[in-house]
């Protein structure tokens, strides 16, 4: 009898100790992941840039002012030339007023970037009207559904696509969502292909849609959404994912030759945990060689 009470008493200390784990160490600190990124598409002006990629902040759970402004300085140090957030920033459940609107956007405005800020909407930040504002406000270029080139001591652009949510495709089928970056592609002629971007970056929330996209027309695309698995488990992996995040979850893919990286994110969606699985700040180092 002593044993089967030792025995219960030791399995309730450990999923206890876990669970604490999970929620007050799983959920702090801020780990940056750096990965080299080569390809001779990228422009000899580009070499060596620095683009941070921020995802699933999820503001108003884990993350709260004090937080956000870690994360500020920290993406800081890293003096990026471009920093990108996929979608996320504010979690749904999250109660949001003018007040706290102000002050998100006055935390963002203090990233400082080289070249740009470039924002997308991410599932959560569907259900919020103030995003959009949130986004201007705090210096970031809203790219939902539309796509800028970015020059950087180079006559060389380099293209950068956005592509909002689909979770909800109530306003915008996918297919019309991408036409605009289709119609792009489409343009390039023999008399224009010497200023026409060679090297292309997509940013998306949702990474399994990236089969709809034909991610063969980028050489780069950026997702959030997975959280690589919120709650990860030793040899078994991811055991927390969610809708279109099932396929393409990992750090890292190779789709038919395009890279696509996945960030962990930084807050945490559903349950306040994370396993495994420390919050984190992707940091990519273009190179051409």
């Amino acid at each position: 009898m002593k044993k089967i009470v030792y025995t219960f008493l030791t399995i309730i200390i450990l999923i206890v100790g876990v669970l604490l784990y999970a929620r007050y160490i799983g959920t702090s600190g801020l780990i940056i992941k750096e990965y080299k990124v080569t390809n001779s598409s990228i422009p000899e002006g580009f070499y060596g840039t620095k683009i941070v990629h921020l995802s699933d902040i999820h503001y108003g759970r884990t993350i709260k002012k004090k937080e956000l402004q870690k994360i500020v300085e920290k993406v800081n140090h890293l003096h990026p030339d471009i920093i990108i957030i996929t979608g996320d920033l504010i979690d749904r459940n999250t109660m949001l007023t003018d007040r706290m609107a102000s002050v998100i956007s006055d935390i963002l405005k203090d990233l400082d970037a080289n070249v740009g800020k470039y924002a997308i909407q991410g599932n959560h930040d569907y259900k919020f009207d103030k995003w959009a504002t949130i986004i201007s406000d705090s210096g970031f270029t809203n790219l939902n559904d539309r796509y800028d080139l970015i020059y950087n001591e180079s006559t060389k652009p380099i293209f950068l696509g956005g592509l909002s949510t689909n979770t909800y495709q109530k306003e915008k089928t996918l297919e019309e969502k991408i036409k605009v970056m289709n119609d792009y592609f489409a343009s390039r002629t023999e008399e224009n292909k010497e200023n026409f971007p060679d090297y292309k970056i997509m940013i998306m929330h949702e990474p399994d849609f990236i089969d709809e996209i034909n991610p063969e027309n980028y050489d780069l695309i950026l997702a959030g959404h997975s959280h690589n698995g919120q709650v990860r488990v030793p040899f078994v992996g991811a055991v927390i994912l969610p809708p279109y995040a099932k396929k393409y979850y990992k750090p890292y893919y190779n789709v038919n030759g395009t890279d696509l990286y996945i960030s962990s994110g930084i807050g945490t969606s559903t349950i306040n945990y994370r396993l495994f699985n420390r919050p984190s700040i992707n940091l990519y180092r273009l190179v051409n060689h």
